[in-house]
């Protein structure tokens, strides 16, 4: 429920600073002189930028399960499921969280966790991990997923991702509207081509920003999960190990819904700016420092 009132007031906050910002620079009387408005605006922003995020969250722990078509095994039989099980259980009891659904999904070295809520998440690890890594290194792979679930990343993820859709939406078409009304002279009382062509590039361009941020918060957050692990496990030297062993494999291709949640890939050149994960050599050198 702290998530969600969280969620809820930050739509509050950003409808609230986008109000106050274009108050105090007098755009709300040319604006509204012209025939917008802007409490409509900022309406059709919040829920265009956080519908979407909040949808996405929603329907991610169902989504997760049907494209990576895992195996959830809580209750299994099997020793080696039941040995991941109760890492899990004991993590997420270390960690103060209700035990996640547990799965096994066909694939190259990876892990993730998502889902809505700390309490309803999932943890799911692949194929290719079990088979390449020593015990310790997967437990500390599912310290690190736990980690993310007691952190509450999902959400603030999502938070993230709908407070920049939303000042995208927002400033592209309050922009959008001052070309084509005050630069272009549109008369007509609808928005011209100059709004529509405006709109259109400020998307792409603000877009381009809005992914550099949401980026570099992914990237803080992968910090702070192998920390978390170091924490759990009691020592960081196994995360350490896993991440070395992450760092010379092929991570393969998670569905793109997925990737951000994933506990590897490979970040390269300027592309890494907009890549979810650190570099593997940063991440283990921030966790040698750490205390």
């Amino acid at each position: 429920m702290k998530r969600v009132a969280l969620f809820l007031l930050t739509n509050l906050a950003v409808m609230l600073v986008l109000g106050l910002a274009v108050n105090v620079l007098g755009l709300n009387r040319f604006l509204s002189a012209n025939g917008l408005s802007v409490t409509g605006l900022l309406g059709f922003a919040l829920v265009m930028g956080f519908g979407g995020a909040f949808i996405s969250l929603l329907i991610s722990k169902p989504m997760a399960k049907w494209t990576t078509r895992l195996q959830v095994i809580n209750g299994s039989t099997d020793p080696a499921h039941a040995w991941l099980v109760a890492t899990v259980e004991r993590f997420a009891r270390q960690a103060g969280v209700k035990t996640p659904e547990v799965g096994i999904y066909e694939g190259l070295p990876n892990a993730f966790a998502t889902g809505a809520f700390k309490n309803s998440a999932l943890v799911a690890v692949s194929t290719g991990l079990l088979a390449s890594m020593p015990r310790d290194e997967v437990e500390a792979v599912i310290g690190h997923e736990v980690a993310h679930v007691a952190n509450g990343d999902m959400v603030t993820m999502a938070l993230i991702q709908g407070v920049m859709n939303t000042f995208v939406v927002f400033l592209s078409r309050m922009i959008g509207y001052v070309v084509d009304k005050l630069v272009l002279r549109n008369q007509n009382e609808g928005p011209g081509v100059g709004y529509y062509v405006t709109t259109l590039v400020l998307d792409l361009v603000l877009g381009v920003v809005a992914a550099l941020i949401v980026a570099w918060f992914s990237r803080q957050r992968e910090f702070r999960a192998d920390a978390g692990a170091a924490r759990l496990m009691g020592r960081k030297q196994p995360m350490i190990d896993a991440l070395a062993r992450l760092g010379g494999m092929d991570p393969g291709e998670m569905p793109k819904a997925m990737r951000a949640m994933g506990i590897s890939a490979r970040p390269g050149g300027m592309l890494a700016l907009f890549s979810s994960h650190p570099p593997m050599a940063q991440r283990i050198e921030r966790l040698r420092r750490a205390d």
